[in-house]
């Protein structure tokens, strides 16, 4: 997965770098204001609010900001209603991707959405037609740096309840079940580990390498749907060349 994961260290700087330009914040506070009408306004009784509140802190997101969109979502002022929606379609190569949406206008989403795929080489398909190339699992990141040798780190993690852990690029990728995330990075913290990134992702099973002028194209079409508004996180079975996202 080491292509797969370069491209997600570049969505992650690109995102920090969005932060500091504030464009980003409308995604964080779509995230708080459907995590607070789902599941109440207290993070430790609300566990995906308390992911969206770990991320909105990641990425520097102004303490008025934060509570403001809590606020919206208890109903203590106007807010836009958000449907949550997964698509799932193909961009050049085959490779499969899958989009998680957060909007106000299905409609609208769905047909700029669409547009963004034919305009790259790609296409929407229909609900299912990717899914079960994925596998639903918390994600935490740890940076090489500063972190324990991977044996040690790999032992303390399986300790917590984790499945699994990858070194790649630059970092090591823990991989849980989706209900024991929150105990394993609380596991992973205590011992002192810096953990750079932690949520729930959609893993491939496999992955289909791109090369050439489809990765290319594939890269403008990840790029076009990362700056949708409605797109909160997008994941995919690819691995890209090295040098393309290092260029990037």
């Amino acid at each position: 997965m080491a292509g797969h994961s370069k491209w997600a260290n570049r969505k992650h700087r690109k995102a920090r770098q969005d932060a500091k330009k504030g464009k980003i914040f409308s995604k964080l506070a779509r995230e708080i204001i459907t995590a607070v009408r789902q599941g109440g306004g207290d993070p430790e009784a609300n566990p995906r609010l308390r992911l969206a509140l770990e991320r909105a802190r990641q990425f520097s997101m102004p303490a008025e900001n934060i509570e403001r969109a809590i606020k919206r979502g208890l109903g203590e002022s106007d807010a836009e209603s958000y449907e949550e929606l997964i698509y799932e379609g193909y961009g050049p190569g085959g490779v499969a991707l899958m989009l998680e949406i957060l909007t106000d206008n299905r409609n609208r989403s769905a047909g700029e959405i669409r547009h963004i795929f034919a305009k790259h080489g790609g296409n929407l398909g229909e609900s299912g037609c990717v899914a079960w190339m994925f596998d639903r699992k918390g994600v935490i990141t740890v940076p090489a740096q500063g972190a324990p040798a991977e044996d040690d780190l790999l032992l303390l993690a399986v300790e917590a309840g984790a499945e699994d852990l990858k070194a790649e690029d630059g970092s090591f990728m823990i991989y849980t079940d989706p209900d024991d995330l929150h105990r394993v990075r609380e596991a992973l913290e205590k011992a002192g580990v810096p953990v750079e990134d932690a949520g729930l992702r959609m893993v491939p099973k496999t992955e289909v390498k791109v090369e050439g002028k489809e990765a290319e194209q594939l890269l403008r079409l990840l790029d076009a749907l990362e700056d949708h508004d409605d797109v909160q996180e997008i994941y995919g079975n690819f691995e890209l060349p090295d040098e393309l996202l290092v260029e990037s």
